[in-house]
């Protein structure tokens, strides 16, 4: 059971419930963690500790296996009973493996034999505590309630979030794919003055240009072919909130000069029509690029650019905050045990540790991706390391084929052009360059039904 990492610095304040029948082995252990600089409450018994967790909250909680009345894999249950998700951790003198299988099972983080080795015990500790403790938790972090970090480069940028979301600036959202770059635009409207208003967001990459621009700006009926009626846009429907353009480095040149006159006149005029419409909007954009190289080629204007970042927040890949794997883990594992398993309680340390280890290219969409397999795959309660190796072999080649690609783009562009035409399969079909037969065709390779698109009633 020895973690194959280091011991990582002490989480400060954290608070340790000791539990132990030995009164000399309890002041003793409770001086050695109090000399790592963690809080210690000592209880005698299984039953003393139970009457001390809703007094004293603690974070964590060492308990001794032997104990008369209430043994620690009894506590433990308790425990799980009336604040599940509380790491426990369980010391014995006895080392009986049969003992160490059935806690493991059952979902205790640690099973630690006496004398315990000081390091291996802070190790162990930290590993638990990494998996619970968040950065925060009152209810003045609801706004970033969404982010699990406790990476100190991503507090930092949280508390830049947190003070640029005051103000109306634009905010340049910039950082690899998958790092949580909408979650980020999320969290700076809800602590903003914004935030009882919509929040609506759109990936600029992910639609033709004709199609992106009505989807920003709306139409009026007739402002193209296929166009039967009028059409509200994103900056509409997001009047008195937030516009999240992601992906915003692939916006064509045309659109980012209708964007930026939207910037600076603060009013929209959709496609066709002759009048200009006011609008409200604070503008949050994000994007993988690097848009001083696509300036540099012509590709992004530079004027927009300077309007959009007036804040830039860069979030670090999910390598370069590898304190945040556990506990993300943890967080994810919930959800879809939820989801699909309530019997998984989680992964064993092995696991942790080689999730922790790992490079993660696709940063945290691949870890919930990984997280996602070994739920589905798991018929243990504590997902082993072997599991979460396969998962990690599998996402290595997990990148799509191009019909799988192409069929994405295809389906994604259809639903697009069946809302805006109401399910019109002649002008829909007009708009995508083909004719009726083999729009059908395409309908029905993607199991697209036109009737689902037209008006209620």
């Amino acid at each position: 059971m020895t973690p194959s990492a280091s011991p990582q610095a002490p989480t400060p304040g954290a608070h340790i419930l000791l539990v132990d029948d030995d009164p000399s082995l309890l002041k003793l252990l409770g001086m050695r963690l109090e000399s790592r600089g963690y809080r210690v409450t000592t209880a005698e018994s299984g039953r003393e500790a139970l009457k001390r967790l809703d007094a004293h909250h603690p974070d964590l909680v060492l308990s001794d296996m032997r104990m008369d009345e209430m043994d620690g894999l009894a506590l433990f249950q308790e425990i799980q009973r009336r604040l599940p998700g509380l790491p426990v951790i369980i010391l014995t003198a006895h080392g009986s493996i049969p003992d160490a299988v059935s806690a493991t099972r059952q979902g205790v983080f640690g099973f630690l034999t006496k004398p315990v080795d000081r390091e291996e015990l802070f190790a162990t500790i930290e590993e638990a505590l990494a998996q619970t403790t968040a950065g925060g938790g009152d209810g003045d972090d609801a706004w970033r309630e969404a982010i699990i970090t406790r990476s100190p480069e991503m507090e930092r940028i949280l508390e830049q979030a947190r003070m640029v979301a005051t103000s109306d600036v634009s905010v340049l959202v910039t950082g690899p794919s998958g790092s949580g770059k909408e979650l980020m635009a999320e969290a700076i409207h809800k602590a903003s003055r914004r935030a009882d208003k919509p929040f609506v967001a759109i990936n600029c990459g992910a639609l033709p240009e004709q199609l992106l621009e009505s989807e920003l700006f709306g139409h009026a009926k007739g402002a193209f072919t296929g166009a039967i009626s009028e059409h509200r846009g994103l900056f509409q429907a997001a009047d008195g909130g937030t516009l999240f353009l992601d992906e915003i480095g692939d916006m064509p040149l045309p659109l980012q000069v209708k964007l930026l006159r939207a910037l600076q006149e603060r009013q929209i005029r959709p496609l066709g029509s002759t009048t200009s419409i006011p609008v409200d909007v604070r503008l949050i954009s994000a994007t993988h690029r690097d848009l001083g190289q696509a300036m540099h080629h012509g590709e992004f204007r530079e004027d927009l650019f300077y309007r959009l970042n007036v804040v830039n927040l860069k979030l670090p890949p999910l390598r370069e905050r590898a304190e945040d794997v556990p506990l993300l883990a943890k967080h994810l594992v919930a959800q879809a045990a939820a989801r699909h398993k309530p019997f998984v309680k989680g992964f064993s340390r092995e696991a942790l540790n080689l999730l922790a280890g790992s490079a993660w290219p696709g940063n945290v969409r691949q870890l919930v991706n990984v997280v996602e397999q070994c739920v589905a795959l798991t018929s243990a309660p504590m997902i082993p390391e072997a599991l979460v190796a396969q998962a990690l072999a599998a996402e290595e080649n997990a990148l799509p084929t191009f019909n799988d690609a192409r069929a994405g783009f295809e389906r994604s562009y259809l639903i697009k052009v069946l809302k805006i035409t109401e399910g019109n399969v002649t002008q829909a079909a007009r708009i995508a360059g083909r004719n009726r037969t083999d729009f059908y065709k395409l309908l029905a390779r993607h199991e697209l039904e036109p009737s689902t698109f037209k008006p209620a009633g």
